[in-house]
C-alpha cells in the first residue's frame, strides 16, 4: 500500500488520533511524561514554562503544521518541558512516540518534513534570542504581533487570535503597561486596530526592517514614556 502523508496526519490509524482542544485546555503539562507528539491540524497554541517560584511565561506561538512535544523523540522517559495549551479552538494528531519514530524510519517524506520543521524551528529560536538580546521592547512587540498576523497575499490588516497584554509582555520580556504604552502608539498612527480583538496592518513592519518608530528613544525619554533596550 503507497504511503501518503498527508493522510498519516489528517486520519486517526494505529498510534495515531484525532484531538479536539478547546481554548486554554491543554495538550500536556510541563513535567508530564513525553510519550506521544501532537501534530497541530488548525488553529493556534503557545508554550509556557512556570519556574520553581510560580512565575509563569510564555516562550512560543505555535501554528497549523507544527509538531508540538518533539522533546518526547528524544528519548523514553523524557518529561516535558514546558506546558502546551490553545488559545482558540484547536485540532490536532497525537501520535505515539514509537508510531512517529517507526514510521519516519521508513518513510522518508516524513523524516524530511519532520526536519525541516526542527531547522525552522531552531531558526525562529535563535531569531528570537537575537530580538531579545539587541532589539527594544517597542521593536520586539512589533515582531510579535506581524508574527501572530500571518499574513496572506492581501493587503488588508490581519487579524490576531485572542492574545492579552499580559502574554505578549512575558513574550518580550517586558512590563504589561509598556505594553499597553506601544500598542496605544501603535493604534494612534493606524498601525494596529484594537476594537476588542487586535488587527495588524502591514506598515507596522517598518518599525522593524527601517526603525522607524513611534517617536525617537531620546523623546520618549523626554515625554516620560518607558523606554528600554
Amino acid at each position: 500500500m503507497t504511503f501518503s502523508l498527508t493522510a498519516f496526519l489528517e486520519e486517526a490509524g494505529v498510534g495515531r488520533k484525532v484531538v479536539h482542544l478547546k481554548p486554554k485546555e491543554n495538550f500536556f503539562a510541563q513535567g508530564s511524561v513525553a510519550d506521544s507528539i501532537y501534530y497541530l491540524r488548525s488553529g493556534r497554541a503557545k508554550l509556557s514554562v512556570l519556574s520553581p517560584e510560580g512565575k509563569e511565561a510564555t516562550v512560543a506561538l505555535l501554528t497549523a503544521g507544527e509538531f508540538i512535544g518533539e522533546e518526547s523523540l528524544a528519548s523514553v522517559g523524557a518529561l516535558h518541558m514546558a506546558t502546551a495549551s490553545a488559545i482558540v479552538a484547536c485540532t490536532a494528531l497525537k501520535i505515539a512516540r514509537e508510531e512517529m519514530i517507526r514510521v519516519m524510519h521508513e518513510e522518508h517524506s516524513l523524516s524530511d518534513l519532520y526536519l525541516k520543521f526542527l531547522l525552522a524551528r531552531s531558526m525562529r529560536t535563535q531569531a528570537d534570542l537575537v530580538d531579545q538580546l539587541f532589539n527594544s521592547s517597542e521593536k520586539r512587540l512589533a515582531r510579535i504581533l506581524l508574527l501572530m498576523a500571518e499574513f496572506s497575499d492581501s493587503s488588508e490588516p490581519a487579524p490576531l487570535p485572542p492574545i492579552t497584554q499580559e502574554t505578549l509582555a512575558e513574550m518580550i520580556g517586558t512590563t504589561r503597561s509598556r505594553v499597553s504604552f506601544f500598542m496605544n502608539r501603535f493604534r494612534k498612527l493606524g498601525l494596529i486596530d484594537y476594537n476588542g480583538r487586535i488587527w495588524v496592518h502591514k506598515s507596522l513592519i517598518n518599525v522593524i526592517l527601517h526603525d522607524q518608530f513611534t517617536e525617537h528613544p531620546a523623546k520618549s525619554l523626554e515625554a516620560g514614556a518607558p523606554h528600554e533596550r
